[in-house]
């Protein structure tokens, strides 16, 4: 399971290991960090991932930043919470991929904004799967 982290919304993918293929699965809009918790905790239930992967949005250069700080931040809180391995992909320009794609796709801007966050997650997701298939 893959998380595109941010601020108001966070984009979650799932994958399977024996295809190798990522899946956008949702969009958790939370305003507070208990109702995040909670909407994870039913998905982790639900599909029971053996591995949680967090896109980190690295500078150019590989500089980090706030937003990296706070994805790794919530990196610990997950493997704190459910005692699952986490694992980082530099996710930088993910989300305007996603958002690229999806407008190729045909959707307007209103309908890609829902699903641009899930979009980008599993482009997360997918570059992992796909690393870890060259190892």
């Amino acid at each position: 399971m893959a998380f595109d982290f941010g601020a108001r919304r966070i984009g979650v993918a799932v994958g399977e290991t024996p295809s190798r293929q990522a899946h956008p699965l949702t969009v958790i809009l939370a305003a507070d960090k208990a109702a995040r918790y909670a909407a994870i905790s039913a998905l982790i239930a639900e599909w029971r991932p053996a591995l949680l992967v967090v896109g980190l949005p690295l500078g150019p250069r590989g500089e980090e930043h706030e937003t990296v700080r706070r994805c790794r931040r919530f990196a610990d809180g997950l493997r704190g919470r459910y005692g699952l391995p986490v694992e980082f992909v530099d996710e930088a320009y993910s989300s305007a991929s996603a958002d690229s794609a999806l407008r190729e796709s045909g959707l307007d801007w209103q309908r890609r904004r829902n699903h641009v966050d899930a979009a980008a997650a599993q482009l997360i997701l997918q570059d992992y799967l796909d690393a870890t298939a060259r190892r």
